[in-house]
């Protein structure tokens, strides 16, 4: 956790350099307003750890305050840098062209120009990326087989990220889709919750109000135990969830099967035997159609026989661009379906809502509604 911290802290310190080095070539605003956004970026820098301290000591309201400027400006200063470093790729092809065709050819008349294109477009993809965000999709998978004894209906949410910013308003909207959806089953595959979660209590009931007539579901993602494993544990018990931990239930009116394994992240906080995942489905092993809910999308080999469907979430596709596109070199895919011979063995959410900067930039929030219908 040391070594990710100061490695996030000198990437994010490194963007905040680069940003204002620009800004001093190409627009030189005098030594007063520089020492000024100095102060200011030295500030934005260290936000995410201030807000984890202001949550730890119960300061709620200024560090949903700052969560929102920190973070907002989290996402500008990253589109900033993208678009500029495309922008000076572009300038160097032209000058190598230059240099090879004895032309004078320039991007832009103004030097200036270089430092305002860039930021400026980062702007209007930061407020396009919030109103994405608000914007929840309803995804449809259909599944059909002859392991079920009725049509089933199933919602997933994943990476909701409950805590200073996505609030009751926000939860509200996701539990009246579903509501509207009328689902068998809801399972949450991860990340619920987000932070220090002491204020988050409106919420539950939010959550509660939510009951489908075959119960909701639940696996820990990596964040409920960045939040603090035993209170968000509670938190998702008292929302009506019941966590799947290692363990599985079976549901015999419907001929269904969920299995959950913890996230990989229980290793560094549970010095207790941890089941491996060969070893949950050796404990349990029921006929019907099986679902397995877990948090990162890795299919293991070990496993796949034992069950028909993986439901996974955490990549967010990448959340907003251009980290899509690291997301899409790292999976071997980010969000949908993978298919086998047998149809769709893996679903990846998008996410339900957003870790981090309130935005979401061509990969929007999704609610997925799994369809099973029984083979006759």
């Amino acid at each position: 956790m040391i070594v990710f911290i100061l490695t996030f802290f000198s990437l994010y310190g490194l963007l905040h350099l680069y940003a204002f080095l620009k800004l001093k070539i190409y627009l030189n605003p005098g030594l007063l307003w520089e020492i000024s956004i100095a102060f200011f970026m030295v500030l934005m820098i260290f936000v995410p750890l201030i807000v984890r301290i202001a949550e730890k000591h119960g300061l709620e309201k200024p560090a949903i305050i700052l969560s929102w400027i920190g973070y907002l400006w989290m996402a500008l200063i990253a589109l900033f840098f993208f678009f500029s470093i495309f922008i000076d790729l572009v300038r160097f092809l032209i000058f190598i062209f230059n240099q090879m065709a004895g032309t004078k050819f320039s991007l832009f008349p103004l030097a200036k120009l270089y430092f305002l294109i860039p930021f400026f477009i980062s702007i209007l993809m930061l407020v396009y990326g919030y109103f994405e965000a608000l914007n929840i999709k309803t995804e449809h998978i259909e599944i059909r087989t002859n392991k079920v004894k009725r049509d089933v209906r199933i919602v997933q949410i994943s990476d909701l990220h409950i805590g200073l910013i996505i609030r009751e308003s926000r939860v509200k909207k996701v539990t009246q889709k579903i509501s509207e959806i009328n689902p068998d089953i809801v399972v949450s595959t991860g990340d619920l919750v987000d932070g220090q979660i002491n204020s988050i209590t409106k919420i539950v009931e939010i959550l509660k109000e939510l009951q489908p007539p075959f119960g909701k579901f639940a696996v820990t993602g990596n964040h409920e135990f960045y939040a603090g494993l035993k209170q968000a544990l509670v938190f998702t018990e008292q929302a009506g969830f019941q966590i799947l931990g290692q363990e599985g239930i079976y549901i015999d009116e419907l001929g269904i099967n969920i299995i959950g394994v913890d996230d990989f992240e229980v290793k560094r906080y549970d010095s207790t035997k941890i089941l491996s995942e060969e070893e949950v489905f050796e404990k349990f092993r029921k006929p019907g159609f099986t679902i397995l809910l877990k948090h990162r999308p890795f299919v293991n080999d070990k496993t796949r026989q034992f069950f028909d469907l993986q439901l996974s979430g955490h990549t967010h596709k990448g959340q907003f661009f251009p980290f899509s596109i690291v997301t899409a070199l790292y999976y071997t895919k980010d969000s949908g379906c993978i298919e086998d011979t047998n149809g769709c063995h893996l679903y990846i959410s998008r996410g339900t809502g957003t870790w981090g900067p309130p935005i979401r930039i061509f990969a929007p929030p999704e609610i997925t509604v799994i369809d099973i219908k029984r083979l006759d």
